[in-house]
Order: C-alpha cells, then structure tokens, then sequence
C-alpha cells in the first residue's frame, strides 16, 4: 500500500475524530433533548462512519475492511432510526421542545398586575 493511501486513511479518520467532538460538544452546549439528539446523531454517525471508513482504506482490501463495511451500513441505517425513536418516545411522553421565546419570557421581569 502506498504512503499516499496511508496519509488518505490518517485525514478520513481524523476528520471522523472531528465530527465526533463537535457532536460531543453538541450534546454539552445545546439546550433541549431534541436539539441535543439532533446534533449527536447527525454528527455522530457521519463521524463513525469517516472512522470505520478510513480504517477499511487503511487496512486494505481484506476481510477486516469488509467487517467493516458491513459495521458502515449498520451504523448509517441503525442509528439514525434510534435517535428518531428516542425523539419521538420523548415527545409521545410530554416532553415540550425548547424555544427562543421561552428563554426571553423566562429573563423578563414580571410586570405589576393591578
């Protein structure tokens, strides 16, 4: 395998690394579940599948880069799903989404009712 597939492997699994921090960082700073699960799974899932990408070129072709292929398909279809399950067991059980508005009506004073 040449150096040039080598180099190629080492920026697709530090561009998965990237995307998997700013998911993590996602999951810190956002403010509701439902932005939060937004940001993991869309983030997250691009970034695992950059990693197992970028190790199936690393490995070569071999039958470990096809486990890992087959590891692709099943994140890119699996997770997703789940992140839309969990999204929507949340909002079946109550759980309201978070708006702008709430956040300012929260920081007003409460005016003097006569």
């Amino acid at each position: 395998m040449s150096d040039f597939h080598h180099i190629l492997a080492i920026v697709i699994v530090a561009a998965g690394a990237f995307f998997l921090l700013i998911g993590s960082i996602g999951l810190l700073r956002l403010p509701d579940f439902f932005s939060r699960t937004h940001a993991t799974s869309k983030s997250d899932t691009l970034g695992i599948i950059l990693v197992l990408g970028g190790l199936a070129l690393y490995e070569g072709f071999s039958i470990n880069s096809a486990k890992l292929l087959v590891a692709i398909v099943f994140v890119g279809l699996a997770n997703p799903v789940g992140a839309h399950a969990l999204a929507r067991a949340a909002l079946r059980q109550g759980l309201k989404p978070w708006f702008k508005k709430d956040a300012l009506e929260k920081s007003e004073p409460e005016k003097d009712k006569k």
